[in-house]
């Protein structure tokens, strides 16, 4: 049975890339006060406040986030609660908010997200990220993301043809579509030849193949059908919502050119909101890597297991395509502030949704689907979200 309760509202946020002299909790205030205060919806309206955010243990030395980062914005003595599922943070406190609204329990809620990853060295950062992969078996045997994603990749290469040239196409999409945002990372196009130019980080992942470290935030308010008119005339329903988990290290994986809970979570969402994939107009999908965008389309079941790539070859997924994928930019072009991600993508599918997205504006934009994983897939969350009057 489809949600009826959870009404997007509202939903901003700050630009994404290295943003100096800015600390984690103002980042976070600022795209809060833009889907609040900024889209006239008071804070006093707000009932609680759901936050995702990974590691900032690691990252600016701050545990206990939830009831600083609420305090700073404003919210004061809410009921905060902090989320962590690697690049999946964002999206795992958006389901707990929705949670919240379909149970009664509050009507209007927020939900959050912030990394600020740019404070520490690279080392650092990476460091960090790989507390998201299984220590025992792969991280202190010296298997890094791009390790990971680099084995998917040989492996779809291997079953069904994907070539260097196709994983390149996706991030000359990604950055022709980030160039057009304003809150993108990399505001500039790449040339295809640049894109394969063969500087490797894990063989067959180059450079443009990968996803860059970034600082951002992202803020949505979520409210019950009988306050949503109170705030907008166009809100934006979530229908559907599905979160699965799979083993956390690859040698327990029954493929590498899948992501089972990416599968599992979709197949949840989509049974809940009573759709399939031929009903969503278009798809934002976790690309930390330009194979896990082919790779998420297929587990979708936007294309075939295998055909991914030819869809992106023939400009399917593009922004003008009759499937657009990731059209304001992606994680791969507009940044990866990896626990703010999954909520960066629930305002990606709100503006496209009521028809606010500029130069990005995808042509036909009822329904679609977010699909925001963490760590190498472990966890997955995907929801579907449609116009209130489609």
């Amino acid at each position: 049975m489809p949600l009826r309760e959870t009404n997007i509202v509202s939903g901003a946020q700050t630009k994404f890339g290295k943003l100096e002299g800015l600390t984690l909790r103002e980042i976070f205030a600022e795209a809060v006060d833009k889907a609040t205060v900024g889209a006239g919806i008071p804070k006093e309206d707000i009932q609680a406040a759901f936050i995702g955010t990974f590691i900032p243990e690691m990252l600016v030395h701050q545990g206990h986030t939830a009831p600083l980062l609420a305090d700073y914005a404003g919210l004061r003595g809410l009921p905060a609660t902090r989320h962590e599922a690697a690049c999946a943070s964002g999206a795992t406190a958006l389901r707990a908010g929705i949670m919240a609204i379909e149970s009664g329990l509050y009507d209007t809620v927020l939900v959050a997200a912030a990394e600020k990853m740019t404070s520490v060295s690279t080392n650092r950062a990476t460091e960090a990220l790989a507390a998201a992969a299984d220590d025992e078996f792969e991280s202190s045997m010296g298997l890094t993301f791009p390790g990971v994603f680099a084995i998917a990749a040989v492996a779809h290469m291997q079953e069904y043809g994907t070539t260097e040239e196709d994983m390149a196409l996706v991030a000359v999409k990604a950055h022709r579509n980030a160039a057009k945002n304003p809150l993108a990372q990399f505001q500039k196009e790449i040339s295809l030849e640049k894109a394969m130019t063969p500087r490797y980080i894990a063989w067959p992942l180059k450079l443009f193949d990968c996803s860059p470290i970034s600082d951002g935030a992202a803020a949505i308010v979520l409210t019950n059908n009988e306050r949503a008119k109170q705030y907008t005339d166009t809100p934006v329903k979530i229908v559907g919502t599905g979160q699965a988990s799979a083993s956390m290290n690859l040698c327990d994986r029954t493929s590498l050119t899948s992501f089972e809970a990416s599968v599992r979570a979709s197949r949840i969402a989509y049974d809940m909101a009573g759709l399939t994939p031929k009903d969503m107009d278009f798809a934002v999908v976790h690309d930390c890597f330009t194979i896990a965008e082919i790779i998420a389309s297929e587990d979708i079941g936007f294309f075939k297991p295998g055909e991914g790539a030819k869809a992106v070859r023939e400009g399917v997924t593009a922004l003008d395509g009759s499937k657009p994928i990731n059209p304001m930019g992606g994680l791969k072009a507009v940044g990866h502030p990896v626990g703010a991600t999954g909520v960066k993508q629930a305002v990606v599918l709100y503006r496209e949704l009521i028809g606010e997205a500029g130069a990005n504006q995808v042509p036909n934009h009822n329904t679609a689907i977010m699909h925001n994983f963490g760590g190498t897939g472990a966890t997955c969350v995907v929801n579907i979200m449609r116009r209130a009057d489609a």
